[in-house]
C-alpha cells in the first residue's frame, strides 16, 4: 500500500535555515521538495568529492583484499580531509609509476636483443662520422639477403631469436641505409640502464603501501567525511531550491510527512522559533513523494516494481498483486526442479550471509520465493535437470508442458489481465465514481461474459445457464454494450458517446489480442530451456562409447553437465527475471491503469557510513 502522505509549507528567517535545515535532519522523516535543482560549481565540486571519497573506500577494500596488505599496521590520518587528500596524491603518484614503468617495460623489450653497450660510445662514434643504424627483420629475410647487403654497407649482426634477427649498419652521416628491413630507433640507453630505472620506480611504487596502509588505516575517517559531504550536498540542495521573499530575508520550503509520523514533526515546529507552517492533505495536483509499507510478502517484491516506477499517489499500489504472478511466471519460465533447488541452495546462502534488513536482504528472499515456485513447478511438470520423471514414475499425472502449456499460458494471461482491469475498474470507481466509470465497467462486463460463457467450456467446465447460446449471456453482453457506448461518459451527447465507444472497443479489442499474445513467451521460454536441457543430457550420453563402465561414464558426462546445465541455467535464470517482468511491466500495468510516481519519498537525515 501506498503510506498516507501530509504537506507542509515551511516559512522562516534566512539566517536560520541552516539550523533548521540540521534539526529536520536529526529527526529524519522530513523531505523537502528540491525539484528544478541546478548544481553550482560549489556544489558539483561537492559531487565530485563525494565520489571520489568512494572510490577511496572501494580502493580500501581492494586494497585490503590482497594478502599481502591484510597485516599491515599503521596509524590513521587525524581528520577525514587529510586522508582523502593523502589518498589522492598517493594515487596519483603510484598512477605515474605505474606509467613510467609501462613505458621502460616497452622500451626494455625493444633494448633486450641489443644487449649492454654503452651510450655514450656510440655518441661519441657519430661525432667522429661513423653513425650505426639499427635494424631488425626476419630471420629467413636475413639470411637470404645479408650477402647481398655485406656487399653495400656493414652490416654486423647482434642478436637473434627463432624469428628474428637484430643488426647493425654501420653509415657515413646522411648516407641513406635502404634495406628490406625495419629501421628502429637509436637506443638512448641500454638494456641495463632500463632495467636499473624499473627496478627504483617499481621500489618507489612499493614505498607508496605505507601511504596506503595508513588510508587503509583511516576508512571510518574517509566514511564519516563522504557521509558530512552528502549532508552539506543536501543542505545546500535544499537552500537552493527554496523560494526567497521579502528581500530575501525569507525562505518558503514545501515539505512531505507521513501522516503517522506527521505528529512528531509538528511538535518539532511547535518547539523551534520563528519558523510558520501551514500543514493539510495533498490535492491531486500535487508532486507528492512516494512511500510504500507493504507486508513481509509483497515487500520482497518491491524491488522488481522499482525498476519501473513508484506508484502515483492516490491510485492503487500493484506490488501485492503482481508478486504471486511473477512468483507463478518465474516457476513456469526456467520450469526444473533441480534448477530450482540450486536457486534454493544460493537464496538460502544469501540470506545466511545478509542477516541484517536491507537490500541484500529483500534480494535474498526474491530469489528464495523464486527458486521454491521453480521447485514446485519443476515438480508438477516432472523435470529434473531435463529428466522426465515421466519414463520413471508413469502412474504419476505430470504436467506434459509441451503438449498442455502453450493453452493454459493464454488462459494464464487471459485471468491475469482481467484480474489489472478489475483493480483499474475499482480504482476509478474510487476516484472518480461509479458514474465516470460506467464505460470502464462495460468493457469489463462484456470480456468477463465472453470468458465465462466461451471460454470455460473449452476447458471441460461451464455455468449452467450461463453459456455462449443462453439468454442469460446476451443480457450481459446487453448491459456491457450500453454501458461502454452509451453511457462512457454521462455528461457527453449520447451519439458523441457512440462514436467513442466504437473507437475504445476497437482499441480495447486489437490492444487486448496482443497482450493476450504476449503470454505465450511464458511457454516457449520455459520449452526452449526444458528443450536445451535434455540437448546437453543426450549430447552427454552421446560421448560414452559403447561398453564402458560406470566410472569412464561419470569421467566423459560429468564435465558436459556441469558446463552444458551451468550454460542453460545461466541463460535460463536470466530470461525467467526479465520475461515475467515485461509481461508485469507492460499487460499487467497497462491494463491495471498504472500512474507512476514524480518521486520517491526520500527524507532528509543524519547520513551514515552505510549511505
Amino acid at each position: 500500500m501506498i503510506a498516507p502522505m501530509m504537506k507542509y509549507d515551511f516559512v522562516l528567517f534566512a539566517a536560520q535555515s541552516e539550523d533548521f535545515i540540521n534539526r529536520l535532519r536529526e529527526l529524519g522523516l522530513v523531505e523537502i521538495t528540491t525539484t528544478g535543482w541546478e548544481p553550482s560549481e560549489a556544489e558539483r565540486q561537492l559531487m565530485l568529492d563525494i565520489e571520489g571519497h568512494a572510490k577511496a573506500i572501494d580502493f580500501i577494500r581492494e586494497y585490503r583484499k590482497d594478502e599481502a596488505h591484510a597485516d599491515l599496521k599503521a596509524e590513521p590520518f587525524a581528520t577525514p580531509a587529510e586522508a582523502y587528500e593523502h589518498y589522492l596524491a598517493a594515487q596519483q603518484q603510484a598512477a605515474a609509476l605505474r606509467t613510467e614503468i609501462g613505458r621502460l617495460e616497452k622500451s626494455a623489450d625493444e633494448l633486450r636483443p641489443w644487449g649492454g653497450f654503452d651510450v655514450r660510445r656510440a655518441s661519441a662514434l657519430a661525432e667522429r662520422g661513423i653513425v650505426l643504424h639499427y635494424f631488425s627483420a626476419q630471420v629467413g629475410t636475413y639470411d637470404k639477403a645479408i650477402a647481398e647487403w655485406s656487399a653495400q654497407y656493414t652490416v654486423s649482426e647482434v642478436a637473434r631469436t627463432e624469428t628474428m634477427a637484430y643488426f647493425v649498419v654501420v653509415a657515413a652521416p646522411g648516407e641513406e641505409v635502404a634495406l628490406d628491413a625495419q629501421e628502429m630507433k637509436t637506443p638512448t640507453m641500454d638494456i641495463r640502464e632500463a632495467e636499473r630505472l624499473i627496478a627504483e620506480n617499481e621500489q618507489r611504487l612499493a614505498a607508496l603501501d605505507a601511504e596506503f596502509a595508513r588510508v587503509a588505516a583511516s576508512e571510518k575517517l574517509l566514511l564519516a567525511g563522504a557521509a558530512a559531504l552528502k549532508e552539506q550536498l543536501q543542505g545546500a540542495r535544499v537552500k537552493a531550491t527554496a523560494r526567497k521573499a521579502a528581500d530575501d530575508t525569507l525562505l518558503v520550503m514545501e515539505g512531505w510527512a507521513e501522516k503517522e509520523t506527521s505528529d512528531k514533526v509538528d511538535a518539532l515546529l511547535e518547539e523551534y522559533p520563528n519558523v510558520v507552517y501551514l500543514k493539510q492533505a495533498p490535492t491531486p495536483e500535487d508532486e507528492t513523494p512516494v512511500k510504500l509499507k507493504n507486508g513481509r510478502f509483497a515487500r520482497m517484491f518491491e524491488l522488481v516494481g522499482d525498476m519501473y516506477a513508484r506508484p502515483k499517489y492516490g491510485t492503487l499500489d500493484l506490488t501485492p498483486f503482481f508478486a504471486p504472478f511473477y512468483m507463478l511466471f518465474f516457476g513456469i519460465c526456467l520450469n526444473d526442479a533441480g534448477y530450482g533447488a540450486i536457486l534454493l541452495l544460493a537464496g538460502l546462502f544469501m540470506l545466511w550471509k545478509y542477516r541484517t534488513p536491507g537490500m541484500m536482504r529483500r534480494a535474498a528472499w526474491f530469489a528464495t520465493l523464486c527458486a521454491v515456485s521453480t521447485v514446485v513447478f519443476g515438480l508438477l511438470c516432472g523435470s529434473v535437470f531435463g529428466v522426465n520423471l515421466k519414463e520413471y514414475f508413469p502412474s504419476v499425472p505430470f504436467i506434459d508442458f509441451q503438449k498442455q502449456f502453450f493453452t493454459l499460458s493464454l488462459v494464464i494471461g487471459i485471468v491475469q489481465i482481467l484480474f489489472g482491469m478489475a483493480l483499474n475498474l475499482w480504482t476509478k470507481i474510487r476516484l472518480f465514481g461509479l458514474p465516470n466509470s460506467l464505460g470502464a465497467l462495460g468493457w469489463f462486463i462484456i470480456l468477463l461474459s465472453c470468458c465465462l460463457a466461451m471460454g470455460l467450456p473449452m476447458a471441460g467446465a461451464a455455468i449452467p445457464g450461463f453459456t455462449s447460446g443462453s439468454v442469460a449471456f446476451y443480457v450481459a453482453l446487453g448491459i456491457g454494450g450500453a454501458l461502454l457506448l452509451l453511457l462512457n461518459n454521462p455528461r457527453r451527447n449520447p451519439l458523441v458517446n457512440i462514436g467513442a465507444g466504437l473507437w475504445e472497443l476497437y482499441n480495447n479489442l486489437t490492444g487486448l489480442l496482443s497482450d493476450v499474445l504476449s503470454y505465450i513467451r511464458l511457454f516457449a521460454i520455459g520449452l526452449s530451456g526444458g528443450v536445451l536441457a535434455l540437448v546437453f543430457n543426450t549430447l552427454a550420453d552421446g560421448f560414452v562409447p559403447e561398453g564402458a563402465n560406470f566410472v569412464v561414464r561419470l569421467l566423459i558426462m560429468i564435465p558436459i553437465l556441469l558446463i552444458g546445465h551451468g550454460i542453460n541455467l545461466f541463460m535460463s535464470t536470466i530470461s525467467s527475471f526479465v520475461h515475467p517482468m515485461r509481461l508485469t511491466f507492460v499487460e499487467f500495468f497497462k491494463n491495471a491503469g498504472f500512474e507512476m510516481a514524480p518521486r520517491a519519498f526520500d527524507p532528509i537525515r543524519k547520513m551514515d557510513a552505510g549511505d
